[in-house]
């Protein structure tokens, strides 16, 4: 059973996420990354992190990999506020466009995921990686499979 699921067995999705948010625990991706659920609403939910040398590429930027998690856990948190108790989802597709670096500078950053489209079997979401300053420095769309737990 996932953490989100333990932690709020029985409850739908935007629930679930409120409570695992309430708990203060984080799930093992963002003990290594340094990022945390901060925000849910129905069908939105919004990531924050501070990309330090953990994150960096041999360059001294903040690896692309960094930002294309905080999005797709975005996009995916997001369509995860408007499942059942009895649905589980996973990312067919995520399609990232990197507009700024991230570095050391770029302070606490936030992606924001929201809903574009929900049906029973796919749903579609986007996101956006913004820094320190308000800068938007990239963007996401993703498809992502509902089913059936």
């Amino acid at each position: 059973m996932s953490l989100v699921r333990e932690i709020g067995h029985g409850l739908g999705g935007l629930e679930q996420l409120r409570a695992f948010i309430a708990s203060g625990r984080r799930a093992g991706i963002g003990d290594s990354l340094d990022f945390d659920l901060v925000e849910v609403d129905e069908g939105s939910a919004v990531f924050s992190g501070t990309p330090g040398p953990h994150a960096f590429n041999p360059m001294g930027q903040v690896h692309g990999g960094y930002f294309a998690t905080l999005l797709d856990s975005a996009c995916g948190c997001a369509v995860h506020t408007r499942l059942t108790p009895q649905q589980g989802y996973t990312t067919l597709e995520l399609k990232v466009a990197y507009h700024k670096p991230l570095t050391a500078e770029s302070g606490r950053v936030r992606a924001t995921g929201r809903v574009i489209s929900m049906g029973r079997r796919v749903a579609f979401a986007e996101a956006s990686l913004i820094d320190g300053a308000g800068r938007l420095c990239a963007s996401a769309s993703s498809t992502l499979l509902v089913f059936e737990t």
